[in-house]
């Protein structure tokens, strides 16, 4: 039912920028909270970024002030600005979905992957 794409990933020199774009089928996306994870090979998956419904974000410590969430329930797109970017940064990106409806429940894309290579 609920089907998450990401886009926007490739390659990137160090420094350099990238958005990154979730579009989210399904009626639920305006009510539902919204993350950026990533995952880097070896590594365990790390929160990036999330927002609420209700416009609320927050960042992770290493991308604090060089990333940005943003949605735009028009359109059912989730977005992450990612400036200055780092060889850190590097990773698989996955776009997730919360919320609750009697239960709870997630839902996951299939990531897009991002590399910053110097």
């Amino acid at each position: 039912q609920v089907q998450l794409v990401e886009s926007g990933g490739g390659l990137v020199q160090p420094g350099g920028s990238l958005r990154l774009s979730c579009a989210a089928s399904g009626s639920i996306f305006s009510i539902s909270t919204m993350a950026w994870y990533r995952q880097a090979p070896g590594k365990q998956r790390e929160m990036v970024a999330t927002v609420t419904s209700g416009g609320s974000t927050n960042y992770a410590d290493s991308v604090k002030g060089r990333f940005t969430i943003s949605r735009d329930g028009a359109k059912n797109t989730l977005f992450l600005q990612m400036n200055s970017l780092k060889p850190e940064d590097t990773a698989v990106y996955f776009c997730k979905m919360i919320i609750r409806i009697d239960v709870l429940r997630s839902y996951w894309g299939q990531g897009t992957q991002v590399t910053v290579s110097s």
